[in-house]
């Protein structure tokens, strides 16, 4: 006998647990499938900007980080805080019931059937057990086995590829929480102070001829290459901060994207199935909103079926295929714009020296589109629906 459950969200990254506490306050329980054995904490760190911290807010967790961690300076307001990936995902779960997520679950197909005229999902597991759902949500990543049954096409290759990782100075670094970066010859590299002892790091270069196959994820062989070939040149304190880093954190991934007219008339739901986050508009991390748009979603998606879980004294099957399209339709331009504002800044910021980069850079991109795309930091995804008690 298959399990039929309220709302099934596969993956258990930011997106997948952000989904599953905004339903929890709304009063829906739901079933988070992660493939891991334990939290992914894959990418070691990230900044969040305000937008984010808005989310967290209505999610009811953003207190358990601020104690922690102190907002980076920059020029200007909406500056960011870096965190520790894993130290969001733990807040995120610590709010979950206990068995609301369930690990080392790897799918091997997903279907929809037709139950009293409703579409109901049905999630087939790779130990051969079934598990149908009211609502499926594809929270699993830029290559979401949800969002090509959506019929969404595969992201593509950006040509660029980044080394991320966290050093640590157990004395401390003694460094002030500004961001630095590095930016000349299609290279970009940086580093932000996240704690006294923790520095977050990253390079951006174009991805090498040969690929990243021959690295194999050996952490010291990433390591040993950046600091000899690809960041030689770059200042000492830089290099001392990449030898200095934790290789556990250590990764080297090339950087992809969703073309941004897939999202924009792709279906990004069907029937009672629609995606979050990474499955639904991977995006290359130049305006650093990855995790942020993750936790919009969330919310967002949350305000849209607990309104109407609310107003019905439950969740109607029925109803879902129009509450995500809703939510769809708040969440589809936003992505879009998100995607493709990522990629330009990239492209202006690592691209060749030539007179057309050059021109599309100082004239068109930092004197129009530049205090534009500073103005996503601001964006309030809204709240989340008062359940009567």
């Amino acid at each position: 006998m298959a399990m039929m459950e309220e709302v099934v969200i596969v993956g258990g990254g930011i997106a997948g647990l952000a989904t599953a506490v905004a339903l929890k306050r709304v009063g829906i329980k739901s079933l988070v499938l992660e493939r891991w054995h334990e939290l992914r904490a894959a990418g070691a760190a990230l900044s969040l900007f305000p937008n984010a911290w808005r989310a967290l807010d209505v999610l009811g967790v953003s207190h358990k980080l601020t104690s922690i961690y102190a907002k980076a300076k920059v020029d200007g307001d909406g500056g960011p805080i870096p965190l520790h990936r894993k130290a969001l995902l733990e807040a995120l779960a610590d709010e979950l019931p206990a068995n609301s997520i369930r690990f080392s679950s790897k799918i091997n197909k997903i279907e929809t059937i037709t139950h009293e005229g409703c579409s109901i999902a049905v999630v087939h597991m790779e130990d051969g057990s079934v598990i149908k759902a009211k609502v499926l949500i594809g929270c699993d990543g830029v290559h979401s086995m949800v969002a090509r049954w959506l019929g969404l096409a595969a992201p593509v290759h950006s040509g660029r590829s980044t080394v991320r990782g966290v050093a640590e100075f157990p004395q401390g670094h003694g460094l002030r929480k500004e961001i630095q970066q590095f930016v000349g010859g299609k290279r970009r590299a940086g580093y932000v102070p996240m704690t006294d002892k923790d520095i977050y790091w990253f390079f951006t270069c174009p991805t090498p001829p040969q690929g990243l196959d021959h690295l194999a994820r050996n952490s010291e062989a990433i390591q040993r290459e950046l600091i000899e070939n690809y960041a030689k040149d770059l200042p000492e304190l830089y290099l001392e901060i990449v030898k200095s880093a934790d290789l556990s954190t250590l990764t080297w991934d090339p950087l992809v994207y969703r073309q941004p007219w897939n999202v924009a008339f792709g279906s990004l739901s069907k029937q009672n199935i629609t995606v979050a986050g990474d499955a639904m508009h991977p995006m290359t991390p130049d305006l650093g909103h990855g995790g942020c748009t993750a936790l919009e979603d969330a919310v967002v998606l949350g305000r849209h079926i607990g309104t109407s879980f609310i107003q019905n004294g439950g969740l109607v099957p029925s109803e879902m295929p129009r509450v995500l399209a809703n939510y769809v339709a708040e969440r589809r331009w936003r992505a879009v714009w998100l995607i493709t504002g990522a990629y330009f800044s990239g492209w202006v910021q690592q691209g060749d020296s030539s007179w057309v980069v050059k021109f599309v850079r100082d004239a068109i991109f930092y004197r129009f589109l530049f205090r534009k795309l500073a103005n996503i930091v601001h964006y309030d995804c809204g709240k989340l629906p008062t359940v009567k008690t």
